[in-house]
């Protein structure tokens, strides 16, 4: 019998109805990256299958999942289906709306708007224009770091930005991928960019407006050519703009549509009649007004780090200085505005204070390339180019604030007319007095490590551990190691490094770890994979990743800190960059970075060992620095990881690995390891190559050793004396300021040198020798003229007195005989 009585039935219905309620409740609305009763909203819940049913209808997946942060990509809605004529409107950053739509097979679209900043942006999507219940992120991109299938591009960018100076017209050309506008007919817009309001005050903002239109209502077919006007007088205090291709249905200058935008750039074609006359007078008002402006403006050069010494340290130095992509030498880019410089590097973090970049640029023999000796020599800038968090307002727009204060003075000061002066004043090259190489540690093979002191020991322990730890800087770097396995799937007594994790402050944590397939990683923020196929480059909060293909990942932090994972024969070896800031901050594996080997091995009680310790005490010491669940940065995302892991002891103290290994004279492994394992980091070599059966696995570990080895010989501290100027009316020979080069000075026709003729670098970072000075022939002549004048005045003064002295000693002389002879008439 079902139910006895009535209250039973009563009871059970309401039981029933609570339990079916309480399961209904558990949805994704409104709940993405949350870890409900009953299933989960988490971006692991898809790998530990514990997904919520309607996880993919409400956290959203998209396509593309990154653009412009001008706006205008239209990008899909996965996993999802609409109904049509629904109100789709999508919601930026909280408060920034745009009108989306439903295509013909029900698929959602939203346009991505004009933004100010990079980085993920937070979006989400209503059906009904009220309630805003599915949510996902949207790359926001940095507009000159996009693929040139994503932009307008300017044929022959040199015509669009010289147009109208001498020598320059025709018509100009644009081309854009015409799928990428949805529509069969199109507008041609110049929109302006420009700062306003009391500088470094909450009033300085920045403006995209639309000034007018260039074509209208044309063939939307990638290709666009027109010959330039000059522009209404009220447009003509433009100087700076972009380009835009939007459906010629959108009104004229409506934003947040889609579009397609060129990239900034001076333009110059449309400027008034007074430069067509006489381009160069004109770019020299406006340089005189930027000089005004700039002698007003805070001075921003104090507080911005100094250039490395040279290019091998600039490009070994990847937690605080990044490739330029206007001039890098690996894509043989032609570094327009640094004639002279192969390669250019700027500061990944913008200045504390005002926000504002270095660049460093360097020649062919890796010698830095300074202002006092080119126009391409390395600049400042007000603006950092890739801007700086938190963005949104200047000078700290991304690409933009830099173009406004940086980029359209130097066309005004130095490519418009000859007035570099100018620009040199307020924007000179920095030199490498004051750089502190950062110090490299590393972490490779079965895992062998190098600490930042340079001890070297091998650690083949299972589990998870603190790498790195600076509580000052809040800075913690943390490594998973695992089993290997030989070629026949049996499990080796040795680990390889298998994932790295890491935070510093509130930073994203990061993740990276070894992909499935052999020599790919994958990259994690938050404990949600991350993508690379569209972007290289990710801004992220408080941290910046950069995976330039699937096997490498260099990541950086705010600290200076830079972390570079590398994934090659199956195995991942780690190198950290730490500033010199942290010197006597660190703990773990890694050691005190304090330049004494010897307390590298201390424990997190403080205990020290000494770093001739057996391997078993070596062993056991690395055991103790095991991280915990509580301060573990991983990520568990399968019930490999869980139970290893997660739930098993962070060190398996029940894996024993070989400590050493034995050759055999017989083995036929160990003659080719021989042949392979010489110089610098052989002993590791061998080690893994008979560990693991294995030359290749030797060989890698060999060419991560030696690599770990030129990284510290390309940022050992170079000594530099600073700039010298060649003397007034002068000349020198010479641009190489560090310790040992030596400048060569003459004087023009007509000017005699005075001081030292060559003056040499020292050591103590001095320059030899006496300041130099050309001095006019005339001007010498009326000096040694004077000079001889003086010294015969000086020379008859002598004899007077002399003369006058001989005189007095004559009449004493007489006084004497004349008192002796009254003396002898007594």
């Amino acid at each position: 019998m079902l139910c006895s009585c009535s209250s039973l039935c009563l009871t059970f219905f309401i039981v029933l109805f609570l339990q079916l309620t309480w399961i209904a409740a558990q949805t994704c609305s409104r709940s993405c990256g949350e870890k409900l009763d009953t299933c989960s909203c988490h971006a692991t819940c898809e790998a530990l299958e514990t997904c919520c049913a309607d996880f993919k209808l409400f956290c959203l997946d998209i396509e593309p999942h990154s653009g412009s942060l001008l706006g205008g990509t239209d990008f899909t809605i996965l996993n999802a289906r609409f109904e049509q004529n629904i109100n789709l409107t999508c919601r930026f950053n909280f408060e920034i709306l745009t009108k989306g739509y439903v295509d013909e097979s029900g698929a959602g679209h939203c346009i991505s708007p004009l933004l100010y900043e990079s980085g993920w942006i937070p979006f989400e999507v209503s059906s009904d224009g009220k309630n805003y219940d599915r949510s996902g992120k949207w790359l926001s991109v940095h507009h000159s770091k996009l693929g040139p299938a994503h932009k307008i591009i300017l044929g022959n960018a040199t015509q669009w930005q010289y147009y109208g100076t001498p020598n320059v017209g025709g018509d100009l050309k644009m081309l854009w991928i015409s799928p990428l506008i949805k529509a069969q007919r199109v507008n041609i817009e110049l929109w302006g960019y420009t700062e306003t309001g009391a500088v470094y005050s909450p009033e300085w903002t920045a403006e995209w407006k639309y000034l007018y239109t260039v074509g209208k209502d044309v063939a939307n077919t990638g290709l666009f050519s027109f010959t330039p006007q000059i522009a209404d007088e009220r447009y003509s205090a433009w100087h700076l703009g972009s380009m835009r291709v939007s459906p010629s249905t959108q009104a004229d200058g409506a934003r947040d549509v889609n579009a397609l935008w060129s990239g900034a750039h001076a333009v110059a074609w449309h400027l008034e009649e007074a430069f067509k006359r006489d381009s160069a007078a004109w770019a020299l008002e406006k340089c005189i007004n930027w000089d005004k402006e700039e002698n007003a403006m805070p001075n921003f050069l104090t507080e911005i780090t100094d250039c490395p010494c040279t290019l091998a340290q600039a490009r070994a130095d990847t937690g605080r200085f990044h490739t330029d992509y206007g001039c890098d030498i690996e894509t043989g880019s032609f570094c327009v505005y640094h004639p002279g410089a192969v390669h250019c590097v700027r500061a990944i973090q913008g200045s504390p204070e005002y926000g504002a970049g270095q660049q460093c640029c360097y020649d062919r023999t890796g010698a830095q390339v300074l202002t006092g000796d080119s126009i391409g020599g390395s600049t400042p800038d007000r603006g950092h180019d890739w801007g700086v968090p938190p963005y949104k307002k200047p000078p700290r727009v991304p690409g933009f604030s830099h173009w406004k204060y940086d980029v359209i003075s130097f066309y005004y000061c130095c490519l418009w007319s000859d007035n570099c002066n100018y620009y040199f004043k307020h924007r000179p090259s920095s030199d490498c007095r004051t750089y502190r190489p950062p110090r490299a540690a590393a972490v490779l093979g079965d895992p062998h490590f190098i600490t930042f002191d340079g001890l070297e020991f091998t650690f083949n322990g299972k589990g998870e551990y603190t790498l790195v730890h600076a509580p000052a800087y809040e800075l913690s770097v943390q490594g998973r190691t695992e089993p290997m396995a030989f070629e026949n799937g049996t499990v080796a007594m040795a680990t390889r490094l298998s994932s790295v994790a890491m935070r510093e402050k509130d930073s994203d944590v990061i993740e990276v770890r070894l992909g499935e397939r052999a020599g790919d990683l994958q990259v994690l923020m938050n404990h949600q994979l991350l993508s690379f196929g569209e972007q290289k480059w990710l801004d992220l909060k408080g941290v910046f990743v950069f995976s330039p293909k699937a096997s490498n990942v260099t990541v950086m932090f705010p600290s200076g800190t830079g972390l570079e994972v590398r994934a090659d024969v199956g195995v991942m070896t780690l190198s950290i960059l730490l500033p010199d800031q942290l010197q006597n901050s660190t703990q773990g594996l890694l050691g005190t970075m304090n330049d004494n080997p010897s307390d590298d091995f201390t424990s997190s009680n403080g205990t020290i060992i000494s770093s001739n310790s057996s391997v078993q005490e070596v062993f056991d010491y690395c055991a103790g620095w095991a991280i915990t669940n509580e301060s573990s940065l991983f990520t568990y995302d399968s019930s490999h990881l869980l139970n290893e892991y997660f739930y098993a002891p962070k060190h398996h103290s029940s894996f024993i690995p070989h400590f050493s290994v034995e050759e055999d004279p017989g083995d036929a492994l160990v003659e080719a390891m021989h042949s392979l394992c010489s110089g610098e980091g052989n002993s590791f070599c061998r080690f893994d190559t008979l560990s693991m059966r294995s030359l290749q696995q030797g060989n890698g570990t060999l060419r991560s050793y030696q690599s770990h080895v030129a990284t510290q010989r390309h940022l050992k501290p170079v000594k530099a004396c600073g700039w010298l100027a060649p003397p007034k009316h002068g000349e020198k020979e010479g641009s190489v300021y560090l310790e040992g080069s030596s400048i060569r000075f003459w004087c023009n026709s007509g000017y005699r040198l005075y001081g030292s003729e060559e003056r040499s670098c020292q050591a103590d970072g001095h320059w030899s020798g006496r300041d130099t000075q050309c001095v006019a022939d005339n001007t010498l002549a009326i000096v040694l003229g004077t000079l001889g004048a003086v010294m015969a005045v000086v020379v008859m003064v002598i004899e007077i007195l002399l003369c006058t002295k001989k005189q007095k000693i004559e009449a004493i002389r007489d006084q004497n005989d004349k008192v002796t002879y009254q003396q002898h008439d007594l």
